[in-house]
Order: structure tokens, then C-alpha cells, then sequence
């Protein structure tokens, strides 16, 4: 029977991946992920996780050991945040190119500097084409059942690649909230046994990785980017039967507020449900707002996006990093491209918030909503936090 229990979500994701029963973890500490890791290894170390626990030397080595035992045929885990995810960087290319499924959870961390522990996504947003499917949840609850729906997507044989969860660190990390944790006969059923569909074996030697000369490197490349492609048919029908199992009612993109709203914040992580008040404070006014919340961001869901806020006008889409040298935020590149040359395409306005655990208040949504609609934000993008901005 399910049961229902207040916890830090860090433990919760712990108590998922546990559930996941993995071969492997390979683990390194850095805040605000360490608790995930921590708390797993009390379950290998009590009896509770049968798995081979790895304490590894740095963020690098524990992408290089999560390779070699997905490699060997292992499921496969680990977290980090920030510079963590910074130093493991060369081996990310590595687990998607050799099509390796494994899971990591990413409690999003400002990358330095100045030294920074707090939130943001710039960590995540430096690593946006290292060719790994990458989901965002916005609290606990998704935050546990997502790390199961991970496992499953990567290591379904029509994708084969390595699948990161994105939660905002300390804002979802370190918050106490109640998840309801479901049986373990119920995640079975959900997840399946893993069958890899190529491994390292002594008794049938093959070549992982061998130089990509030019005459195949290209076929190479294409090969993985046409995976991460065709990923999203999995990732949406792994939803489908997520919803099912659970009770839920997630999507690639999501929406709220007024159906009938000409202004559509847009909003990744924890941050969308701050903005769910703001829009429903903002309805209850008479204001016909409404709200997209993009939970798959690799591979990008075009036309689930571009259903979502059909018939709006203007879009105030909310960044959690800059792009230094760039005109816009990260999402606020993508989804420009998305609509480049379109006659239907609704304006686009730029907002960078929350930039080094930089508090948002519901007030200050509200207001980007009325500067928006009055033409009274940047061109390019607006650094919210500045005085001369807020």
C-alpha cells in the first residue's frame, strides 16, 4: 500500500533510485546533491540496496565509472551539481556517443564564479548539446516518480541513451515536502527489467568507442542525434503510462491559467509553480494570463510547445542563466528558433530571474506581466534583480 511521509526531496529521490534497484552508483559529493548519494549509501552499506556502491576520487571519475559499469551492462547511477557536472564534461559526449543509458539526477547549482552554491540553471544550460535526454521537474513528487520514468526511457532499446533529472537545488533539494512513495510491486510493473542491448563481454569481444576517423565520424554523430531525435515518441509514451500508473497528469509541456490568454509566461523548474500563483492571482483579477511549463527540454518538444500556446500574442519567457555574449536566455533562443519565420509567431520577451538563488516573490511575475504587456521590457533580455530593472 502506497504510503505518504514528509521528506526532504533529496531522500525522496534517494528512496526512488533505490526502488529502481541499480547495479551501480558511483558517487561523488558536492552541495546541494550529496544528501542523494549520502543517503544511498547507507542503504548498500545496511543491506537495504544490493548495488555496488563506487566512492570515486572526483565528478570526472564518477561519469567515468558510470560509463565503464553501463558499458559492462549494469544499470547505472549518479548526481551532481555544478561544477560537479562542469568537470565531468568531457565524459557526458562519451555515455551519449556510446548510446550507454544511465540516469543522473542534477540538483541545479550557479556555476562559479563568483563561488556560488545557490540556484540557478546556468550548470545545466553550459552542457544543453551533450546529447542526453534532459527532463525538469518542478517538486518532490515528480522528482521521485521522473527518476523511475528515467530509467525506463533510457534504457528502452529504441533510445538507448543516458537520461539527467534536473531539480533545482536547495529550492526542491532541501525542501521538506509530502511525497506519497508507492509499493514496490507497483515500480516494478512500471519499470521493467533492464535488458541491455549492447555490453562489454570477455566471451564475445567487441570495441567501445575506437576512433572516429572522418570517414565515419559524421555517420557517428548523426546516428546519436537522430536517437535523441526519436527519443521523444518514448518519452511521451512513458508519460503516458506514468500518468496511468500514478495518477498523474504530466506532459512534455504543460499548461495553466486562462484558455483563452493572449500573454504566456514560460517557465522550467521549481520556479513554474511560484508563477502558477501569480497567474491564478492574476485571472482571479480579470487578467487572462496563462502559463507553459516545459518538463522535456532535449530533445525539445516543437510541436507539443507550439500547441500549448496557440493564440497567444506575447511570450515572457523566464530564463535561469545567461548566455553571455548572446542576445537572449537560453530557452528564449530556443524557442525563437522555433518560431523563426512563422507568420503566426507571438512576440517574444526575454526575462533572466533567479540568477544565483536571487529570491523571485509571486509579486515580481505579476509585474514582469505588466511591463510586458505595456512594451516596457528590454529588446533583448531584461536581468531581473538590477534596480534599474525591478
Amino acid at each position: 500500500m502506497a504510503r505518504r511521509i514528509g521528506t526532504e526531496v533529496s531522500l525522496a529521490v534517494a528512496d526512488a533510485v533505490k526502488m529502481a534497484a541499480p547495479d551501480v552508483i558511483s558517487a561523488y559529493p558536492i552541495t546541494p546533491q550529496t544528501h542523494i548519494v549520502e543517503e544511498l549509501s547507507e542503504f548498500v552499506a545496511n543491506g537495504e540496496l544490493d548495488a555496488e556502491y563506487i566512492p570515486v576520487e572526483s565528478e570526472h571519475s564518477a561519469m567515468s565509472a558510470a560509463v565503464g559499469a553501463a558499458a559492462a551492462g549494469a544499470r547505472v547511477y549518479t548526481a551532481t551539481s555544478s561544477q560537479g557536472l562542469a568537470l565531468m564534461h568531457e565524459i557526458l559526449f562519451i555515455a551519449s556517443s556510446m548510446r550507454l543509458p544511465m540516469v543522473m539526477t542534477v540538483a541545479n547549482r550557479s556555476l562559479s564564479g563568483p563561488i556560488s552554491i545557490w540556484n540557478d540553471h546556468s550548470d545545466i544550460m553550459a552542457e544543453r548539446d551533450i546529447g542526453w535526454v534532459q527532463l525538469f521537474v518542478e517538486n518532490g513528487q515528480e522528482a521521485l516518480e521522473f527518476t523511475w520514468a528515467a530509467f525506463r526511457i533510457g534504457e528502452d532499446k529504441r533510445v538507448m541513451l543516458p537520461v539527467v533529472v534536473n531539480m533545482d537545488g536547495f529550492i526542491m533539494s532541501h525542501m521538506i515536502e509530502p511525497i506519497t512513495i508507492p509499493d514496490q510491486e507497483v515500480v516494478d510493473a512500471f519499470l521493467k527489467p533492464y535488458e541491455p542491448q549492447i555490453k562489454l563481454d570477455t566471451a564475445d569481444p567487441v570495441t567501445f568507442g575506437p576512433v572516429g576517423v572522418p570517414e565515419v565520424y559524421l555517420e557517428a554523430k548523426k546516428q546519436c542525434e537522430q536517437a535523441l531525435l526519436d527519443s521523444k515518441a518514448v518519452v511521451s509514451e512513458v508519460i503516458d503510462d506514468l500518468n496511468h500508473t500514478f495518477g498523474r497528469q504530466y506532459g512534455l509541456v504543460e499548461t495553466n491559467g486562462a484558455e483563452d490568454a493572449e500573454t504566456v509566461i514560460v517557465t522550467m523548474g521549481s520556479l513554474g509553480e511560484s508563477v502558477m500563483t501569480a497567474v491564478d492571482r492574476m485571472n482571479a483579477n480579470g487578467k487572462a494570463v496563462g502559463q507553459a511549463r516545459i518538463r522535456l527540454w532535449r530533445p525539445f518538444p516543437v510541436e507539443e510547445f507550439m500547441d500549448a500556446v496557440s493564440g497567444a500574442k506575447k511570450l515572457v519567457v523566464i530564463d535561469r542563466a545567461i548566455s553571455p555574449g548572446s542576445v537572449n536566455g537560453p530557452v528564449a533562443q530556443e524557442l525563437k528558433s522555433v518560431f523563426y519565420g512563422r507568420l503566426d509567431a507571438p512576440e517574444i520577451v526575454n526575462v533572466i530571474a533567479g540568477i544565483g538563488g536571487r529570491d523571485v516573490p509571486v509579486d515580481d511575475f505579476v509585474q514582469m506581466v505588466e511591463l510586458a504587456e505595456k512594451g516596457e521590457l528590454a529588446e533583448t533580455y531584461t536581468l531581473w534583480g538590477l534596480d534599474s530593472d525591478a
